[in-house]
């Protein structure tokens, strides 16, 4: 394989570039390139000069630190990234950092580096494509037909996240799911064998998968294994291929010395040499750019695809036209209107209920009008209450469902999301409780860089949660999803906030959403017209005084119902208060200074906020003269009521704050 150009062209590329950088990790590419260049010039669907048309095969390299892999497959297939892009790897504003990110970068699927997620999102894009296909394809009629692929390394399989996602999907049967290990033996610290001596075969036998072992350099068992892997439509693949990282190396290669550093000067002229590569830095021969280009196959590709879904939409015209809106993320038509009038119709509810059940209210009104809402639950439906009249589980057999049951697996779960809203078609949302965010924190995070439409449902949001004690209850957790960069975070004081909670995050196309839920029950607020437009602004004036205010109560959640009390005992004392629901900072932040400034006026410096949550966030609203009813320790076991007046969320606690102040 030393004398496979087109192979060593990317050996080549990844070499120069992380070279020119003097930065990056030229051994994995160098090692995969093999692998790399069967699958993407024999098998992958795809059409570089529409990297979204939407039955392209998706291409996932979960070892992202391996990125000039994917760059050199890309600039070398025909995509909109040129030589000068790879001569600027790793700098300032190129759209070649150094992990792939999606959106910087044409034909990069999803952003990689975190080990272990890249993997667990291809799980989740594979069962958008499965479930995609089993609700729209009909007979002599597949619109949606294909396959994801998905390079990682030892490092992926190391993370837990990977044995929570490939055993849900050894579960759920992805057939279109194929995994290529790269087998090296070697991390950062050296030879794997010291820490990593797992049976990786048997491990993925025992997951329910179709498992190969091959020689990754040799390009006949390479092109075998995927066709055989093609043939086993029941079970996902994994093809395990032994390789050399760095390939071609001859004084680096199987060493942790080309993981993750430059090859250097005279080690890449040894390289050329060895691989018979007779061109300077960067430069390809003509006859390996035609060779791999794939600009008039992929055009051909999507072009027959045209044909074929013009035909589907002759025969189903309602089928294709309801596909076209899903896969464009675009809203029903009547969508604005209903939604509204639930909303509105909600405001003379007065039901006493926890917000998770209004949650649950409200899944069960919006989802008849979308079908793309995708749900799920790691293992607590009937505490998170993610489940409607109309749910259908997801299964092997039958992928026509709207409901995924994750089992307790909260970060794939949260990783496969990412996957299916970057795949589109579907509005994934994910529940647990929101103690449990914390194991799914990173793929939180990702949705957020990514700017995803991904939905977390968190429920038993505080200390109100009660007996099962301080390792269930919150405390810094929704702080510390307000201080992720564009996550909007919700913590709705009833109904009617819950409702315009989900719709927010539904509508929302340009990342996720984190809606958190009480366990107990919540009294209804009442609103007028405009109070009711408002609360989809993230805060608003809840209750105010004849008087113009002298102080301000802020509230959240289940601590809104305590404010308000709390502001009639304090009218009686004749102090005029007004009282802000905050349901959503985030998204209050992001209305205009005119806005926040008539909810929270600046002359008003008597300020008290009170939250079953880290106290800290709220100094930024409340200032240093304020004060702040929150947490400032872990919880306790104990019946909330008790928990509640131990930590000082009674009204005679804020009364008495108030009048300290």
């Amino acid at each position: 394989m030393k004398n496979n150009r087109f192979a060593n062209a990317i050996r080549a590329l990844s070499m120069d570039a992380v070279q020119k950088a003097n930065s990056g990790h030229p051994g994995a590419p160098m090692g995969m390139a093999d692998i790399a260049e069967v699958l993407w010039r024999d098998f992958l669907n795809h059409n570089p000069t529409n990297p979204q048309w939407a039955d392209r095969d998706r291409f996932v390299l979960s070892n992202g630190h391996g990125s000039m892999l994917i760059y050199s497959l890309l600039h070398l297939s025909g995509y909109d990234l040129s030589i000068d892009d790879l001569k600027s790897f790793r700098q300032l504003h190129s759209k070649t950092p150094g992990h792939p990110e999606y959106d910087y970068t044409p034909g990069v699927e999803t952003t990689t580096g975190p080990l272990g997620q890249g993997v667990t999102n291809a799980v989740g894009m594979a069962i958008a494509e499965k479930s995609l296909a089993a609700q729209f394809n009909r007979e002599g009629h597949s619109i949606v037909d294909h396959y994801t692929y998905t390079f990682l390394g030892d490092g992926c399989l190391m993370e837990g996240i990977s044995h929570e996602a490939c055993s849900l999907a050894g579960t759920l049967g992805l057939g279109k799911l194929i995994a290529f290990w790269d087998d090296n033996g070697i991390s950062i610290d050296g030879e794997v064998e010291g820490w990593f001596t797992d049976d990786t075969p048997a491990r993925f036998e025992a997951y329910g998968w179709h498992v190969l072992e091959v020689n990754g350099h040799s390009r006949e068992e390479i092109k075998a294994a995927i066709e055989a892997a093609k043939t086993k439509t029941t079970k996902p693949t994994m093809i395990c291929c032994k390789t050399t990282i760095g390939f071609g190396s001859p004084n680096k290669q199987g060493t942790h010395d080309c993981h993750g550093a430059p090859l250097g000067t005279e080690e890449i002229l040894a390289t050329r040499k060895a691989l018979d590569w007779n061109y300077g830095d960067f430069e390809i021969p003509a006859d390996i750019y035609a060779g791999w280009d794939n600009k008039t196959n992929g055009q051909a590709a999507e072009k027959s695809w045209d044909k074929k879904f013009a035909a589907y939409a002759s025969a189903f015209p309602e089928l294709a036209s309801e596909y076209k809106r899903r896969i464009n993320s675009e809203m029903p038509s009547d969508w604005e209107a209903k939604s509204t009038l639930y909303i509105a119709d909600l405001q003379a509810d007065s039901a006493n209920i926890a917000t998770r059940k209004a949650s649950q209210n409200c899944i069960e009104a919006f989802a008849p009008m979308l079908p793309e809402l995708l749900g799920g639950s790691a293992d607590l439906a009937p505490s998170n209450l993610t489940m409607w009249s109309g749910t259908k589980a997801i299964t092997a057999d039958d992928a026509s469902g709207n409901y995924l049951h994750y089992g307790v697996r909260e970060f794939a779960m949260s990783a496969i999301i990412n996957g299916m809203a970057l795949h589109k078609g579907f509005v994934p949302y994910g529940a647990t409780f929101l103690m449990f965010m914390e194991y799914a924190r990173n793929g939180l995070r990702m949705s957020a860089l990514m700017k995803q439409r991904a939905i977390q449902v968190f429920t038993h949001d505080s200390i109100g949660l009660g007996e099962d004690g301080p390792t269930h209850q919150p405390v810094e957790q929704i702080a510390s999803l307000r201080l992720t960069p564009n996550m909007d975070t919700w913590r709705p004081c009833d109904s009617v906030e819950s409702a315009v909670s989900w719709k927010s995050a539904i509508e929302r196309t340009d990342g996720p959403t984190s809606l958190i839920f009480s366990r107990q029950n919540l009294k209804p607020q009442p609103r007028d017209e405009q109070q009711l437009a408002d609360v989809a602004k993230g805060g608003y004036v809840l209750l105010d005084s004849a008087a113009p205010a002298e102080i301000i109560l802020i509230a959240t959640g289940s601590e809104v119902q305590l404010a308000v009390e709390a502001h009639a005992e304090l009218t009686a004392q004749g102090k005029a208060v007004r009282v802000v629901s905050l349901p959503c900072t985030d998204v209050f932040e992001t209305q205009s200074t005119e806005y926040k400034e008539s909810v929270l006026p600046a002359a008003v410096a008597k300020r008290v906020a009170i939250e079953a949550g880290i106290a800290d966030f709220w100094y930024k609203y409340v200032g240093l003269n304020g004060k702040v009813i929150g947490m400032t320790t872990f919880g306790e076991s104990a019946p909330a009521d008790q928990l509640f007046e131990m930590f000082g969320f009674t009204v005679k606690n804020i009364v008495g704050t108030v009048n300290a102040l």
